[in-house]
């Protein structure tokens, strides 16, 4: 019998994952308090994994809970590792991988929807194709001089992702993007 071969004990003995990495989007239900942010960030840098995506915002005004939404890539006994750890944190209150609800309740993906404010130089023709391509993807005019406008856009990443890249070569000075909110449908709560 090989040596090599048998359990040591070890968790390095465990086979390497053969499932593929995907995206899945988490939101986590936590205390509005200093320092809850940095302990959940902190709990990813540490292990190496990386956030896609994050946003945070005060959900419950008079209960003081904050919802922090996180996309990352991993396979899916990573991403129960990183659910399992997250609701060992004290102030987390819940954790849901909204793509995994999703999935059971027949959908394909939560609801996800991204906010960006998008700067371009703009003149002559250039300035109306600016104004047509904006238009068409129903992003606002927030701002508009002479010689430049700042659009809103709202939608799934890879609208906004194919907006900034139709603008690049209309003279696209500079994005600024909110981050992922997300919602499961169906009137269940987090």
């Amino acid at each position: 019998m090989n040596a090599h071969l048998q359990p040591t004990g070890s968790a390095y003995f465990i086979s390497p994952e053969t499932a593929a990495a995907e995206n899945h989007t988490l939101s986590i239900l936590v205390d509005n308090e200093p320092g809850v942010l940095a302990r959940v960030i902190g709990l990813f840098s540490g292990r190496g994994y990386n956030i896609e995506s994050l946003t945070v915002s005060e959900t419950e005004h008079q209960a003081h809970l904050s919802r922090i939404t996180i996309v990352t890539r991993g396979t899916p006994h990573v991403l129960e590792q990183i659910k399992a750890q997250l609701e060992r944190i004290v102030p987390v209150h819940r954790v849901v991988d909204l793509t995994v609800r999703a999935r059971e309740l027949g959908q394909e993906r939560p609801i996800e929807r991204e906010v960006a404010l998008v700067k371009v130089i703009g003149t002559g023709e250039t300035r109306a194709e600016t104004l047509r391509l904006a238009d068409a993807f129903h992003a606002k005019v927030v701002d508009a001089t002479v010689e430049h406008f700042i659009l809103e856009i709202t939608g799934k990443s890879s609208k906004i992702d194919q907006f900034v890249a139709i603008m690049k070569p209309l003279g696209l000075i500079e994005v600024c993007r909110t981050g992922i909110a997300a919602m499961n449908r169906g009137p269940q709560g987090m």
